[in-house]
Order: structure tokens, then C-alpha cells, then sequence
């Protein structure tokens, strides 16, 4: 399938994460310029590094710590050296604190707040007004089952993906007539550092190997992920890049997920 956006230059947030990364592997096999960005800069280097070995893609990088209005909006002035942004995927996040709803404190869910919500504000803030001066634009933010199918231990995480699903919706009936697609991606158990480290502690806890705590977990905390396994970063970047694409100019405000069944759900 022809996405239909060579040449076209993307911001990927997030981009030394396994999500990130891939998703930019996908626009740059489609002829995307990227400029990437993450927190950390060893990270990232390496990030683009591979990037550029798999796909031989433009790449550029920025260091960018998007709790800061002032980083996201040199971002847009980096891409502008480039062009200008034409399309944004918004892999940046963190897991935040665990444990029981209330006695989590405000730090905690100010934290997870901070990076996992008001990040995907300013990052639209910063790079939608150029996609509207060229009528043309993509927004992809990912976000999580967390969203529509709380956890009590994961709160914080919860009602940050929870906001980030609402403020997909509302933005992009505003700027869709202006050309500006934007829409969310939520998945689920993803073959990543972060199930990673959750597998390994439960597998610490419970006495058994890794491949036994993912076949547990699966049974008694996710039983409605039919497929039994973890997903892969290269299925939720496949959409992404879809969403990103021409070939998805009639979908709007739309939350996509990829979550192997995990959300038995109908709506949202």
C-alpha cells in the first residue's frame, strides 16, 4: 500500500522506544523524512542509528524534555529548518506509580500527568499551526487499553491515557476542517522494556521463569486477549504509519486499538 507520504517529514516523539522506534522504521520505508526525539541522548543516538541502517531515511535528532512547553516548541522550530513538521506520531511516556489509587500522592499523579497528557498538548500546540497553514497534517498519539479498562493499581497512568483519548476526540473536530487528521492508537501488552520488566518482577515474585509469568498474567489478568501472547511493535506501528497516511484522510478522531482482544469493550 501506497501511504502516500514521501517526502513528507515526521516528528516522532518517543523515538528511542520500541513503539517509537518502529513506527519510524515504517513511515521512513515509505519514503518519510524523520526527526526524532527522546529524553535521553544515548538513547536516541543509538535509536537513529538503527533507524537510518534499516531504512536509510534522512534523520535528524533532537534531544527534547517535553514536560516543557519551550522543548516542544523547538521542536517545531527544528522541523521547521527542515521543511516544517507535516506529521507528528506521539510515542512519548511513562508507566508512573503504582499502588493503590489513594494513597498514591499528587506528585505521582502530577508526574504521569505531566509526560503522559500535557506532553501530547504541547506537542500540538507547537506543530498544528503549521499543518494548518498547509491544509495538510497527521497526529498520531499513542495511547493505551489503560484508557477505557482501568487498573486500580496503574491510576495515575489510567486517567492520563484516559484525558489523552478525550483530547483526541475534541481537537480533532476542530481541526479536521482544517486539514489536520488526528487520532490515537491504544495498545496493549506490547512486546516492550516496560512488559518487560513487569514480567520479570512477576516472574521474581511467583518463582518462575519469564515465559511462565507471561502465560499467567495472561490467564488471570488479561483474559480477553485471545491471541495469548504479547503484541509486537511492528503491528502497532503498521497502524500508525496507516493513520499517518493518505489513505486514512476520512478518519477522524478515531482511538484504534491493538490489543490482541484485551478490551472486550464495544465502545470507545
Amino acid at each position: 500500500m501506497d501511504l502516500g507520504i514521501d517526502g513528507r517529514l515526521a516528528l516522532v516523539t518517543g523515538a528511542a522506544g520500541e513503539i517509537g522506534k518502529e513506527s519510524a522504521i515504517a513511515l521512513a520505508r515509505d519514503g518519510a523524512r524523520l526527526l526524532l526525539t527522546d529524553a535521553d541522548s544515548n538513547d536516541l543516538a543509538e535509536a537513529a542509528k538503527e533507524i537510518e541502517t534499516a531504512t536509510g531515511a534522512e534523520v535528524w535528532r533532537s534531544v527534547a524534555d517535553l514536560t516543557k512547553q519551550s522543548d516542544a516548541n523547538a521542536l517545531a522550530a527544528k522541523g521547521a529548518e527542515h521543511g516544517g513538521v507535516d506529521i507528528c506520531v506521539h510515542a512519548a511516556g511513562i508507566t508512573g506509580a503504582k499502588g493503590d489509587p489513594l494513597e498514591l500522592g499528587d506528585t505521582d499523579y502530577e508526574d504521569a500527568w505531566a509526560t503522559d497528557f500535557m506532553s501530547a498538548v504541547r506537542i500540538a500546540r507547537a506543530v498544528v499551526p503549521t499543518m494548518v497553514d498547509r491544509r495538510w497534517g497527521r497526529i498520531v498519539y499513542v495511547a493505551s487499553e489503560n484508557a477505557v479498562q482501568s487498573y486500580a493499581d496503574e491510576m495515575p497512568y489510567n486517567v492520563a491515557k484516559a484525558a489523552l483519548v478525550n483530547f483526541t476526540k475534541g481537537t480533532a473536530q476542530v481541526y479536521a476542517p482544517k486539514g489536520v487528521l488526528i487520532n490515537v492508537v491504544s495498545p496493549a501488552f506490547i512486546e516492550t522494556d516496560m512488559t518487560d520488566g513487569m514480567m520479570e518482577e512477576r516472574a521474581d515474585e511467583l518463582g518462575v521463569s519469564v515465559p511462565d509469568a507471561i502465560e499467567s498474567f495472561l490467564a488471570e489478568e488479561r483474559p480477553h486477549l485471545v491471541l495469548k501472547r504479547r503484541g509486537r511493535p511492528p503491528e502497532v506501528a503498521a497502524v500508525i504509519a496507516f493513520l499517518c497516511s493518505e489513505q486514512a484522510s476520512f478518519v477522524v478522531g478515531s482511538n484504534y486499538r491493538v490489543d490482541g482482544g484485551a478490551v472486550l469493550a464495544m465502545n470507545t
